[in-house]
């Protein structure tokens, strides 16, 4: 696959695929908070060097999968970190664990969360409640777009998903996306969490790879549910 510019320097572009300093990976158009013929889903964790770039690539991977042909569907996907280390490399251990789902860590470079990030985003995803109360605390009417990745899984499977727009239309899969948004942050009061701890992403920061597989694992069992609800498509 051709090498592109990202916001995590250089990787590998699909087809469809955007280049340029502040894009995403997965769709050729800019997004913000409304439609632009495109959705784009921010993933957070503290580093942006273990969680959340294990959550952006998978959540690339997947969607590609379902999509076929290497798209995203017009689904833009990148990362931050509230303490992010500026420009580093993700973790080793997490490369590894991207390498084993199939998903291509190559080019990522952490970026601290900023303002700008939270204010184009459409979907913001959390490793932890914490992180979701930091991206709210930042404004940008962020509250009813952002959720913890566990939270988000828990809502998604409660959604009818023949009241969302059919994702095999003209951008369906970007109308579906903001359906499936609006229609999560309308349960939220209803489904709590069982247990604090069930909405959280745990930092394997200096772990072992093999508890980094076991959070890659985590995260892959929680994004599965979202994708489907995104493509309208099951996992192979």
């Amino acid at each position: 696959m051709p090498a592109v510019n990202t916001p995590h320097g250089r990787g590998t572009a699909e087809p469809g695929g955007i280049s340029g300093a502040g894009s995403a990976w997965g769709a050729g158009a800019a997004s913000g908070t409304g439609r632009a013929g495109a959705f784009r889903i921010l993933h957070v964790s503290t580093g942006n060097v273990c969680r959340s770039p294990l959550t952006e690539r998978l959540t690339l991977h997947a969607l590609q999968e379902r999509l076929g042909d290497g798209r995203s569907g017009g689904i833009l996907v990148e990362s931050a970190g509230t303490w992010g280390h500026e420009g580093a490399p993700m973790e080793d251990h997490a490369a590894e664990v991207l390498l084993e789902h199939g998903a291509d860590p190559e080019g990522f470079r952490g970026r601290e969360l900023l303002d700008e990030h939270v204010i184009r985003a459409d979907l913001v995803l959390t490793a932890t409640r914490d992180h979701r109360a930091q991206v709210v605390s930042m404004g940008h009417s962020a509250g009813l777009r952002t959720f913890t990745l566990k939270e988000f899984t828990r809502l998604v499977r409660a959604i009818d998903a023949a009241t969302l727009p059919d994702p095999r239309s003209a951008e369906g899969v970007v109308e579906r996306a903001y359906a499936l948004v609006q229609a999560a942050a309308a349960l939220r009061g209803w489904l709590l969490a069982p247990s604090p701890e069930a909405d959280e992403i745990h930092d394997p920061y200096g772990a072992p790879i093999p508890y980094f597989r076991s959070v890659g694992d985590e995260i892959s069992k929680a994004l599965d549910p979202v994708v489907t609800a995104l493509t309208g498509v099951p996992a192979r």
